[in-house]
């Protein structure tokens, strides 16, 4: 594989995503592409990648080395100029989220793929986290009967700079591009169905140091009838639930499964205690599921098993379509102040995308 972006998110993917694989022999890095030529020292240090097969030009990288694949490791806006040359070079693909920085071009990228008849998977952290793995399989095992709706809390005070990644201070629609892209895809998986409406509402209190969109407040309607609701907020007075410590709660027939700070807790109905006036009943701390890789190490995984002939990926760039529908889609509404039929905008970015590539 080559390496494309190797500072910021892309030294994580040098220090801890990519050696585990490294050493499991299911990859080997032959070189690494970033346009600032100092930034070069994790791809040294932690993947052993020599001075000569570190390049500031994507083209020549990819030129000199006969690669099966390259990562995308660099800002949204330029994902679609690195998929269009790894597909001139008949290459697969693995990408952080969002796919691109917009929906069309979201849709461009998977249309291209497809057409190439190549291979790109999405690197969907939050769903292969092991705490929110857990609560999948607890939801998926059917132990608290059909599920009802979901509730989902991310919140903490980002409100100066500084306090977060800085380039999110200026941009447009900064908690929903950069957090409910996980969160909303998370959701989406949980439900086990795909999103049919969301209804969002975004805004920035005064006394936040982002340029827009630092609260929202969301409601999705999922095709098999299950019901989400988002709070997300990065300005609040205390950070209740930050990166990865998110509360989930799952409201099922017969138990509430509860995920908060990586504990995961559930509830479970008792048919027969008639002392339901101020009920508040234990709950069962349930075990965390045990593997040696989680996240991005586990998606690199999925994803070299994929390219060897196994299933394709959950987050294969065709079905990560429909997630970052549900995300544009949250910021579509927001914008309108009414809610967008996911589905429907979804249709028609497609069709904007085969225009704008004709």
């Amino acid at each position: 594989m080559i390496q494309v972006g190797v500072g910021l998110q892309g030294s994580r993917w040098c220090k801890q995503y990519l050696p585990p694989n490294v050493e499991d022999g299911l990859v080997d890095v032959v070189a690494a592409v970033d346009v600032d030529p100092n930034a070069f020292e994790p791809a040294r240090e932690h993947l052993g990648i020599d001075e000569d097969r570190c390049y500031t030009e994507l083209e020549r990288a990819f030129a000199e080395h006969d690669a099966d694949f390259c990562s995308v490791v660099v800002p949204p806006h330029v994902h679609e100029d690195v998929v269009d040359l790894a597909l001139e070079h008949e290459m697969d693909i693995l990408s952080e989220k969002p796919i691109a920085d917009t929906m069309t071009a979201s849709a461009r990228i998977a249309e291209k793929v497809e057409r190439a008849g190549r291979k790109m998977g999405v690197t969907m952290t939050h769903r292969f986290d092991r705490d929110k793995t857990s609560l999948r399989r607890e939801l998926r095992s059917g132990r608290g009967g059909p599920l009802d709706y979901l509730t989902f809390r991310f919140t903490c005070d980002y409100r100066h700079r500084g306090t977060w990644d800085e380039r999110l201070y200026d941009i447009d629609d900064p908690l929903l591009m950069d957090g409910a892209v996980h969160h909303l895809d998370l959701l989406r998986d949980l439900a086990g169905s795909d999103p049919e409406t969301v209804y969002t509402q975004s805004w920035n209190p005064p006394w936040s140091e982002f340029e827009n969109g630092a609260q929202a407040l969301a409601t999705v309607t999922f095709e098999n009838g299950v019901r989400a609701q988002y709070e997300a907020a990065t300005t609040n007075a205390v950070g209740l639930n930050g990166w990865g410590h998110e509360y989930v709660r799952a409201e099922s027939r017969d138990a509430t499964t509860v995920l908060d700070h990586r504990t995961l807790e559930r509830f479970e109905r008792d048919p027969d205690d008639e002392n339901w006036v101020g009920r508040h009943p234990a709950g069962e701390e349930l075990p965390l599921l045990d593997r040696e890789k989680w996240g991005n190490a586990w998606l690199v995984e999925q994803f070299v098993e994929w390219l060897d002939g196994g299933e394709p990926m959950a987050t294969n760039v065709s079905e990560n379509l429909t997630s970052m529908a549900l995300v544009f889609g949250a910021i579509e509404s927001a914008e309108r102040g009414e809610p967008v039929d996911v589905r429907e905008y979804l249709d028609a970015a497609r069709a904007d995308a085969r225009d704008s590539g004709e």
